[in-house]
């Protein structure tokens, strides 16, 4: 049986420096707790952190060997989303609590047909494309903006 490395501490982007091996994940898989991953080199290492967490772009794992892992959001189907009046779109998106990527002349959301055809019904452009997928973090700092519970009430139906 072998041992694998074990990482148990993130290192956010822009307060780590030197060597790293490289994980390309996507946006789903950047939010883990306790998970089996290979870099693009083909070593394998086991992620075991306190709670889950959400990594960013840039982030880094440093790994029980001293050995650092950076992180790398992998390329992903999406909707590039323009329009006349983006801050509107954005809003909407936002509303509907779909993670964004929010660049100065369109946004990027996961693919999502029922969210695409509202946005088209708003003026919006839709394109599908495949490129990496780095959200917006939301108002509370690092994470995912949908990390909030719902809870129903009697205006919701």
């Amino acid at each position: 049986m072998t041992i694998l490395p074990i990482a148990q501490t993130v290192l956010r982007a822009d307060t780590w420096k030197g060597q790293a091996a490289q994980c390309e994940l996507d946006y789903g898989g950047r939010f883990l707790r306790r998970k089996r991953l290979v870099t693009a080199q083909g070593m394998a290492f086991l992620v075991d952190l306190e709670q889950t967490t959400s990594l960013n772009h840039g982030d880094a794992l440093r790994l029980d060997t001293g050995d650092l892992v950076e992180i790398v959001a992998a390329r992903e189907e999406l909707l590039r989303i323009t329009g006349p009046d983006l801050v509107r779109l954005a809003w909407h998106v936002g509303n509907r609590h779909t993670p964004c990527q929010i660049n100065t002349d369109h946004l990027l959301i996961q693919t999502d047909p029922v969210i695409g055809h509202m946005l088209e019904h708003l003026g919006a452009a839709i394109t599908a494309v495949t490129e990496p997928f780095t959200p917006e973090g939301g108002a509370y700092g690092h994470g995912r903006t949908h990390s909030h519970e719902h809870v129903a009430t009697a205006h919701d139906h």
